[in-house]
């Protein structure tokens, strides 16, 4: 009980939300004292049901659903961000603050969402990101997010800490995924990592950069997170890990992980792969002009979902930067904050190729499973259509930077 609603008032206000007026005015009218606690749950369950049989309409209800669901660690563990959690909410609010400038009068009866990325051509440009652990939201884990992925035509990056080990989840279905690496102390570890990775069929490595210790992720202090990506660690490295200080996976990283990785290993990691490689964590043109000429063949503008450092800028607000310093010479993507098709819009007006979508996919999963990814996924994507279309922009080509205003623009136009 300590993980959810703990009080009769916060039951009578989960309720509230959730039941029709008429239902909760039966429930909540005059009861005496002695039956309070019966009253309590009876509130308490029917919101639950009402809210867990709903069926949602936007991503964004997927979370709520994913909270009545999930263990407050593991939901924590999902949702949460840095310290005070500034950037996890600006992430969010900076696509909010952008506004779009349709065009009318345009041919829009046959809308196309479709692009190629790195040679692989995909329904829509909206990717899975890579996160952790999925099988602490549905028992299947990314072997689930993998179908569903493969079912929406796009492509999964899978985590090096995700529960399912590399090999099962390349044999779960037939499409195409990156993996993701973080480079350990021991590079042998990483570089095992990347044989299995391109072994197995997958088609790029996503190497992140922004973590060379693990953010102060507070809800996972206090709730002692336990969670440790053993799953494609299993022999290679210890991984029982004990800690008196808080997260057990925060302590993991910080001993596991090499915090001397530098550009010139980026050269390293050509040699031991054929494959692309996309760097991911880059937020300032200075780094992207770096990555453009250590030789990465594409970069993700990301701040780890807001889980590294707190009061870095929101994407968004630094794509265009690091797209001007780019110049087309390598495909930028983009991760964090996007909750709507207008945002997924927004983010291709500002020059990305595709986006990364990572929390709304871990809640679909917790919320209902394969088909609650499916969902989320195929929300987004309608949902961009009807953007485009109301929009004036039959095909992803047709979306242009005068498509959108920015916070920026506006302040300029005072001048």
């Amino acid at each position: 009980m300590s993980s959810e609603t703990v009080n009769v008032d916060e039951f009578k206000e989960l309720a509230n939300q959730a039941l029709p007026k008429m239902y909760y005015d039966y429930y909540a009218g005059g009861v005496d004292r002695g039956t309070d606690v019966f009253k309590a749950l009876a509130l308490g369950a029917h919101a639950v049901l009402a809210k867990a049989s709903s069926e949602p309409v936007n991503v964004e209800e997927f979370k709520e659903l994913a909270k009545l669901t999930l263990p407050k660690m593991y939901y924590d563990f999902y949702a949460g961000g840095a310290e005070d959690e500034h950037t996890l909410r600006e992430n969010i609010q900076a696509f909010q603050r952008i506004t779009i400038r349709p065009r009318v009068l345009v041919d829009v009866s046959q809308i196309d969402t479709s692009v190629t990325i790195l040679g692989h051509h995909i329904s829509a440009p909206i990717l899975v990101a890579p996160t952790a652990a999925h099988k602490l939201a549905f028992y299947e884990g990314e072997l689930a997010t993998a179908r569903a992925a493969a079912a929406a035509k796009t492509i999964m990056v899978l985590s090096y800490s995700s529960s399912c080990s590399i090999e099962e989840v390349a044999s779960s279905c037939n499409a195409v995924r990156f993996f993701q690496l973080y480079v350990f102390k021991r590079r042998d570890i990483s570089r095992q990592l990347v044989e299995r990775a391109e072994r197995f069929g997958y088609k790029a490595i996503v190497l992140t950069a922004d973590a060379p210790r693990l953010g102060r992720r507070e809800a996972d202090i206090k709730n002692k997170m336990i969670a440790i990506p053993e799953k494609n660690l299993e022999g290679l490295i210890t991984i029982d890990v004990s800690s008196d200080q808080g997260s057990k996976f925060e302590t993991f990283a910080n001993k596991t992980l090499d915090a001397s990785l530098r550009w010139e290993d980026i050269e390293w990691l050509r040699s031991i792969t054929t494959l692309p490689i996309i760097i991911k964590g880059i937020l300032t043109r200075e780094d992207a002009t770096k990555a453009v000429e250590a030789g990465v063949d594409g970069i993700i503008v990301s701040n780890h979902g807001a889980r590294q450092l707190d009061f870095a800028p929101a994407t968004v607000s630094v794509l265009e930067e690091v797209v001007h310093a780019v110049k087309a010479r390598v495909p930028v993507l983009l991760d964090g904050g996007v909750r709507r098709g207008t945002d997924v819009f927004k983010a291709l007006a500002l020059g990305a190729q595709a986006v990364l979508i990572g929390r709304p996919v871990l809640f679909g999963l917790a919320a209902k499973g394969e088909e609650g990814v499916r969902k989320v996924l195929e929300m987004l994507k309608n949902e961009l259509e009807t953007s485009m279309a109301l929009s004036g922009c039959p095909c992803i080509k047709d979306i242009t930077r005068s498509h959108v205003r920015t916070h920026y623009d506006k302040l300029h136009s005072m001048l």
